[in-house]
C-alpha cells in the first residue's frame, strides 16, 4: 500500500510564514510537520509516498531530499492549480496505480497511529475508512453521521450537527475514491471537497468505516494551531531541557524551565526560557523572559524586559529593547526592531 500527503496548499492563514516557506514545511519542536506525517506513514508500514506539492515548492524537495534515505522511496506528484482536496488527491490517480492507499493532509498533526485505519481495508466490503474526534464545537467542523458503526452522511460545517464527530485530515481509500472525484462538481467556494467525493460512494451504496482518536491532534492552519501543536508535542517528547548537539549550545546565567527543547548553535545569556519553548537552530536570547513561544532559525532577541507568551519569531528576527508584557506576538522573518 502506498501513502498520499497533499501539501500543495498555499497557507494564507499563517501568513506571514507562509510567504517565505510552505506551510507543511513549518517546524513543530525544530521538525517540519511534513515529517511528521512521512513517519506516521511508515509506522503503518508505508514505505512508498507520493507528496502532492505545488511548482513553487523547491524547499519541500530539497529537503525531502537531503533528509530521507532508500529506507522511503518518495514521489513528487505536482497540483498545477489549487482547486481544492479532492482535485489534489485526483493528481495522484496515476501514481497510485488502482490500488488502496492511505492519506494524509500535511498540514495535520496526529498522535494516533494510521495503522488501524489500513487493517479496516483488510475487509473487501468496506470502501473507506476515516479517522474522527469528538470536538467542542461541531459547528466548525465536517461532521459525521453513524448509524450502525458506519458513517451515512458528512456534513460541512452543520448549523444543526447530528454528531460531534468531526473529520481530520487522516483517510484509507480504495481507488473508487478517484471515480467519485470524476463525479462531483465544485462546491460554493469553487473547490472540489474531499468530503463530497465521500458522500458520493456512501450514496453509492459503498461503506465506510472509521477510528474514533482520543490522542492529541491538530490542523497547522492558523499561529494559534501552530502554538498549541508546539506545546503537546513538547509535552511529549520531554519532561526536562533537551539541548539539538549538546556541544552546540551555550547557557549562560539563565533560569531554563522545561519542557524546552533548544537547537544547535544557540545561545540563551541571562534569561528565562519556559516552558513550552522551542528554539531553532542558529538563535540567540539575551536578557528576555520568554515562554510558551517558537523561535525559528538564526532568530536574536536580546535586552528586552518583558516577557514573550504565546510569540513566534520569523527566520533572522531581531528583535531588541521592547518593553512591557507582550502577549500573541507575531513577528515575521526578517523582522527587526531595535527600541533605545
Amino acid at each position: 500500500m502506498k501513502g498520499i500527503i497533499l501539501a500543495a496548499g498555499r497557507g494564507s492563514r499563517l501568513q506571514p510564514f507562509s510567504f517565505t516557506q510552505p506551510k507543511t514545511m513549518l517546524p513543530i519542536a525544530n521538525k517540519p510537520v511534513l515529517e511528521y506525517c512521512i513517519e506516521n506513514l511508515k509506522m503503518a508500514n508505508i514505505n512508498e509516498i507520493g507528496i502532492v506539492i505545488n511548482s513553487l515548492q523547491h524547499e519541500i524537495i530539497n529537503y525531502i531530499n537531503s533528509r530521507f534515505d532508500q529506507s522511503v522511496k518518495i514521489t513528487f506528484i505536482f497540483q498545477h492549480e489549487a482547486k481544492g482536496i479532492a482535485h489534489a488527491v485526483k493528481q495522484a490517480e496515476e501514481y497510485i496505480n488502482n490500488e488502496p492507499f492511505l492519506l494524509l493532509l500535511g498540514d495535520n498533526l496526529i498522535k494516533e497511529p494510521l495503522i488501524s485505519l489500513r487493517n479496516h481495508l483488510e475487509n473487501p466490503e468496506i470502501s473507506s475508512s476515516i479517522m474522527l474526534a469528538n470536538v467542542d464545537s461541531p459547528k466548525d467542523f465536517g461532521i459525521a453521521e453513524i448509524r450502525n458503526q458506519e458513517i451515512i452522511k458528512l456534513e460541512e460545517k452543520p448549523s444543526f450537527p447530528k454528531s460531534n464527530l468531526a473529520v481530520i485530515g487522516a483517510y484509507a481509500f480504495r481507488p473508487s475514491i478517484f471515480k467519485a472525484i470524476s463525479q462531483i462538481t465544485p462546491s460554493a467556494r469553487g473547490e472540489l471537497e474531499i468530503t463530497d467525493a465521500i458522500q458520493w460512494l456512501i450514496d453509492n451504496g459503498q461503506t465506510i468505516s472509521y477510528t474514533i482518536t482520543t490522542k492529541p491532534y491538530t490542523d497547522v492552519g492558523t499561529t494559534e494551531r501552530w502554538l498549541l501543536a508546539n506545546h503537546w508535542v513538547l509535552s511529549e517528547i520531554t519532561a526536562t531541557l533537551e539541548m539539538e548537539n549538546i556541544n552546540e549550545v551555550k547557557i549562560q546565567d539563565s533560569i531554563i524551565i522545561p519542557p524546552v527543547l533548544i537547537g544547535p548553535g544557540c545561545t540563551v545569556t541571562n534569561s528565562t526560557v519556559g516552558p513550552f519553548v522551542t528554539i531553532g537552530t542558529g538563535s540567540s536570547i539575551e536578557n528576555c523572559k520568554i515562554q510558551n513561544s517558537i523561535l525559528l532559525e538564526e532568530a536574536v532577541i536580546k535586552d528586552c524586559s518583558c516577557t514573550f507568551t504565546d510569540a513566534i519569531f520569523g527566520r533572522e528576527t531581531y528583535i531588541k529593547g521592547l518593553k512591557g508584557n507582550l502577549a500573541n506576538c507575531i513577528f515575521g522573518d526578517k523582522t527587526k526592531i531595535i527600541l533605545t
